[in-house]
């Protein structure tokens, strides 16, 4: 039975949703150069449905294309309740992931910050997972942040940070030097990727800090916009249902929120920033 899953789920990645999912994966890989010879990635599985399929992704790639690359697939528990890790643990053995755990205290450190705990907690499991990664010999980390993200990141930033920035595909780590995160989803629906795990009967964790989980759940099975409700509320829920929200009064939107940061018309710009460096018009003004 497990096996028969297993099979199902490796096979609706480049049959069923071949188009939505492998084709993207690829495509992003081809686009931005995230691969090269010789590389060794530690593709990091937090146990939510992006980063299980970006691994079963990865295992195909591998599998059947080109084999000029190493993979190390890693998972760390920065405190996760037993039924999360039990649930991490068990969508690994029916995908036939190998994952390799590492633990950390990392929850226990940013709880204590009730208000705003996902900035830091973000920037720690980053750090660790590269500080993982490159003792394993890895040059590179995978996360698995999808389209998705990307628009709504780009939509943040300007709302509510006054600036434009985007989640790019891949950057060099300022902390580990010769490390370089990538993300091979960049081009992936989120959309598709819950259809992926819905047509395969998977379950998986949403986030695993109790302080965002059930927000989580609540962003992705909601299909109209609705006001997020006490301390759960979050900056990117409200992005994601306002996103929703201008969906159903203009389908291209998403498209149009990613082409906006790849159109990007320098000579109408009043102020940038290159290397930390501040410009302005002006400077070129007669």
């Amino acid at each position: 039975m497990q096996f028969e899953r297993r099979e199902k789920a490796q096979r609706s990645i480049i049959k069923t949703y071949r188009s939505e999912l492998w084709t993207k994966f690829i495509k992003a890989i081809k686009d931005y150069d995230l691969i090269q010879d010789g590389d060794k990635i530690a593709v990091c599985v937090s146990g939510g449905k992006d980063s299980m399929l970006m691994a079963m992704l990865f295992k195909e790639l591998y599998l059947h294309g080109k084999k000029n690359f190493e993979l190390a697939f890693l998972s760390m528990d920065p405190g996760y309740s037993r039924e999360n890790f039990e649930r991490i643990r068990v969508n690994a053995d029916i995908l036939g992931i190998p994952l390799e755990f590492f633990e950390s205290s990392i929850f226990e450190i940013v709880e204590k910050n009730e208000k705003s705990p996902c900035y830091p907690c973000a920037r720690m499991r980053r750090g660790a997972l590269y500080a993982h990664g490159k003792a394993l010999g890895c040059n590179k980390i995978a996360l698995g942040h999808h389209f998705d993200d990307v628009i709504e990141t780009i939509l943040m930033g300007m709302l509510y940070a006054g600036q434009i920035q985007t989640m790019m595909p891949k950057l060099h780590s300022t902390n580990f030097p010769g490390m370089e995160l990538i993300r091979p989803l960049y081009l992936v629906r989120e959309e598709d990727i819950i259809r992926w795990r819905d047509y395969n009967d998977l379950t998986f964790i949403a986030c695993a800090c109790k302080l965002t989980e059930k927000l989580a759940l609540e962003a992705e099975s909601n299909d109209c916009f609705a006001e997020p409700q006490g301390p759960l509320y979050s900056k990117r829920a409200e992005i994601k249902n306002l996103i929703r929200a201008l969906r159903k009064k203009n389908e291209f939107v998403e498209a149009n929120i990613f082409k906006s940061v790849e159109n990007v018309h320098v000579d109408t710009v009043i102020k940038w920033k290159k290397d930390g460096i501040s410009h302005s018009f002006l400077d070129e003004y007669e």
